[in-house]
């Protein structure tokens, strides 16, 4: 059967002693339990295999058939049925490799699908439980890197699988059959000579791979390095320009290709070495067993088809012993390429759903922190003992200054982390005790920097609510104060936004991010600083939407800029991870503690603002003199 996802997966590595381990925890997708027609095509694989096998153990005779029969005596025997027997012999000779050959391509024909859907079970798992992963894992590593790191381990993967089932067992069989012959037709010294040089071959190929492994390590590093810098430069690229740093970046670049480059050449040597180190074992003991053939020709204990068979038989043999060296490195290079993303599928959860979590009952959307207290780093608390409530359907704002912990509110009502002490409920029920889908289900939020989709506006949009209709997402535009400025697009809803968004404004990703909360329709809204990004102009047009959204909703909105927050119910002052003030607008103003300077301070930067651009026009709206023109 195959794993579940939400199992634990095993561990592998490269090392000496984990291949068959390896291939035991990976049978379950070669062999699914809920798939009978893979099963069927399995059986029909090792079935054409079986029939390849045997048609490869008849070809020697055949030949040795062919040989005999041209020898003087036999090529003046009588005619069987008509036709000369070495033309019988031939024909033979010609079907039985044909038989071989197609029987081989029939084995990968009907084992394709079962390799592909193992191959696609284990990408899929890999991908899900990337996404089970906690943002601290997330914000810890590279995506280049991590997208490097699975891709090499879903190829590794399709290695393993096909190797295993289609070349390891066959070729121990064919090996057995072949030792049975030599026995039976030549004697034990010939098979000695053959058992010694198969015992060389394997002792050759296993040192020789494991020596590779720790190469195959280092260009695994050094790839991944080189594929992180890349695709974080580009995701960059604006940065890049602003400070000309195109060299630096293609230095760095050429850096991490330059530790590729040389353990891919280490690489490529060794396995050079191995080769040749697998030919010279080989053929010194071809040479060894057809010597004592000739001897045996010489003396008569042998014929010249005995000749031919035995070196057809040598030259069968190396195919398969060739393969099963081929086959071992592919092996220890895929077990070296999936160790990092098994490694992945290793990581646990930070945040888990317990056994007995209930989905969330959202009836009455109110919000209570009691006493939180929490750390991302135990010698660096953020939160200091936080309590507040939002009643359902009531507004409540977080304000304070840069590092008193507001975005941290955020993220633990989404339970990105859990809390280290004291306890978030919603609806009296505790949030960790219920299930994160059905928490997460009923949550809204509208970040500062929205990020979309490199996909169509209306797929951003109906991201919300997957599989709504285009009246929906034009309803949800419309509140959101987007849909003229989308349907004066040439391409209107199918217009390409870019990577994360780029082809738009700020404020225009703003308001298909208001859109997607709209079109999801949550009983809850998280605005953590929506608008702190936008100018003082597009604030206010989007704050419009964002009140609109907000209507009857049990929201909390994280805010710097203290315009966006006059008409909350409550608002809380945090400060040094603790609620130093609380109350509404003015309220806050009749205190004259840090509100009412934060207030004082941003109404004079926005009154300046506005100053300033009234002097960019002159009486007559034209811009003046030295202005660039659309500031």
């Amino acid at each position: 059967m195959a794993h579940n996802s939400a199992e634990k997966k095993p561990s592998v590595s490269a090392d000496e002693g984990s291949v068959f381990s390896t291939i035991r925890n990976l049978w379950p997708y070669m062999w699914p339990e809920n798939r009978p027609d893979l099963r069927i095509r399995v059986i029909l694989a090792l079935a054409a295999l079986i029939v390849s096998k045997v048609a490869t153990t008849f070809i020697p005779f055949i030949y040795k058939g062919i040989i005999d029969s041209l020898d003087g005596d036999a090529a003046n025997s009588a005619l069987v049925l008509g036709v000369a027997m070495p033309v019988m012999l031939v024909v033979a000779y010609g079907v039985t490799n044909l038989i071989d050959n197609g029987f081989q391509q029939l084995r990968d024909v009907w084992f394709a699908s079962v390799g592909q859907n193992a191959v696609r079970q284990l990408a899929n798992e890999a991908f899900v439980h990337m996404h089970k992963l906690s943002l601290r894992f997330h914000l810890g590593r590279r995506t280049g890197g991590l997208s490097r790191v699975i891709e090499r381990g879903i190829k590794g993967i399709e290695t393993i699988v096909r190797f295993t089932m289609l070349n390891i067992v066959p070729t121990m069989i064919e090996f057995v059959v072949t030792a049975v012959i030599f026995v039976t037709m030549f004697g034990i010294s010939y098979l000695g000579v053959l058992l010694l040089v198969i015992w060389g071959y394997l002792v050759w190929t296993i040192k020789a791979s494991n020596f590779r492994i720790s190469i195959r390590r280092d260009m695994n590093s050094s790839d991944t390095d080189a594929n992180s810098k890349a695709v974080d430069s580009l995701l960059n690229y604006e940065t890049v320009k602003y400070f000309t740093n195109e060299e630096m970046e293609a230095r760095r670049y050429d850096a991490a290709m330059q530790k590729y480059e040389r353990s891919a050449v280490r690489i490529w040597t060794s396995l050079g070495a191995l080769n040749f180190g697998q030919a010279l074992i080989f053929y010194t003991g071809t040479i060894v067993i057809l010597v004592m053939a000739t001897y045996g020709v010489l003396n008569g204990t042998l014929t010249v088809g005995d000749f031919v068979l035995l070196n057809t038989f040598l030259i069968q043999i190396y195919r398969p012993l060739n393969q099963i060296g081929f086959v071992y490195r592919e092996l220890r290079q895929g077990l070296t390429d999936i160790e990092e993303m098994f490694k992945l599928l290793d990581q646990e959860p930070e945040i888990a759903d317990k056994s007995n979590a209930a989905a969330l009952d959202i009836s009455n959307p109110a919000i209570r922190f009691d006493n939180v207290t929490f750390h991302y780093d135990a010698n660096r608390p953020i939160l200091k003992g936080v309590s507040f409530e939002v009643p359902a359907g009531k507004t409540v704002a977080i304000v304070g200054p840069t590092g008193a912990g507001k975005s941290t509110i955020s993220r633990l009502l989404y339970r990105f982390y859990d809390v280290t002490g004291g306890s978030i409920t919603i609806n009296g029920q505790d949030i960790r005790d219920v299930t994160q889908k059905s928490l997460r289900s009923v949550i809204g939020m509208v970040p500062q920097d929205t990020v979309l989709f490199n996909d169509t506006i209306g797929y951003n949009i109906e991201y919300g609510r997957p599989g709504a209709s285009l009246d929906e997402v034009k309803d949800a535009a419309r509140m959101a104060q987007v849909a003229s400025f989308i349907e004066n697009l040439p391409s209107g809803y199918d217009t390409q936004v870019g990577e994360r968004g780029l082809k738009l404004s700020g404020g225009e990703k703003q308001r298909v991010a208001i859109a997607r909360t709209i079109l999801k329709a949550p009983s809850i809204l998280i605005l953590d600083e929506a608008t702190s990004a936008l100018d003082t102009k597009t604030e206010r047009d989007i704050q419009q939407a964002l009140d609109e959204v907000s209507r009857n909703r049990t929201t909390v909105v994280i805010a710097h800029r203290l315009s966006t927050v006059v008409n909350a119910d409550e608002i809380l002052v945090l400060r040094d991870g603790l609620v130093a003030e609380r109350g509404n607008h003015f309220e806050l103003l009749a205190q004259d503690g840090l509100y009412a300077q934060m207030w004082s301070r941003q109404r004079e930067a926005t009154e300046a603002e506005e100053r300033l651009a009234q002097t960019q026009e002159d009486p007559d709206g034209f811009v003046k003199r030295g202005t660039p023109a659309g500031e």
